[in-house]
């Protein structure tokens, strides 16, 4: 199982939780790969068998600059992932009322356009609430884990 792990955050703490994927799910036996640079056809190299989306929501409900042009260049060439598995990690703060984590739910509506499959539901981490989003991500990690080795 390949799988290729996409990032983005305003101030590190997505890319932080990132790094903390890489590591958990590499030590659980995943082949990880972090996607560099951020477009379409680096992803579409690495020929993954799943994705993982670790994503800020900044703004009024935006994805981080470093994401949109990935996000836009796989709307707009629309490439389908058949089946392929995939997670979304998303944070955000509550306080920001209806956008909080629409970034992440904005990347996991297109890969479900693109005909992923959602291989466990989003988990939101809300600034409010955690100062140890990595930490906090572990459980869900976990089971994201035994789910990709099936």
């Amino acid at each position: 199982m390949h799988l290729v792990i996409i990032s983005g955050s305003v101030f590190g703490t997505a890319n932080l939780v990132a790094d903390e994927a890489q590591t958990l799910l590499g030590n659980a036996g995943v082949q990880v790969s972090r996607l560099q640079p951020l477009t379409l056809d680096a992803l579409l190299a690495l020929a993954p068998d799943a994705l993982l989306v670790c994503t800020s929501t900044t703004g009024m409900g935006e994805l981080p600059d470093a994401l949109v042009p990935l996000f836009h260049e796989m709307r707009d060439r629309f490439p389908l992932l058949n089946g392929k598995p995939f997670g979304v990690i998303a944070l955000g703060d509550s306080a920001y009322g209806d956008t909080f984590c629409m970034a992440g739910e904005q990347f996991r509506e297109l890969l479900l356009e693109l005909q992923a499959s959602e291989a466990l539901a989003m988990l939101q981490l809300d600034a409010s609430e955690t100062v140890t989003p990595e930490t906090d991500a572990e459980p869900w990690l976990q089971e994201f884990a035994a789910l990709l080795r099936g």
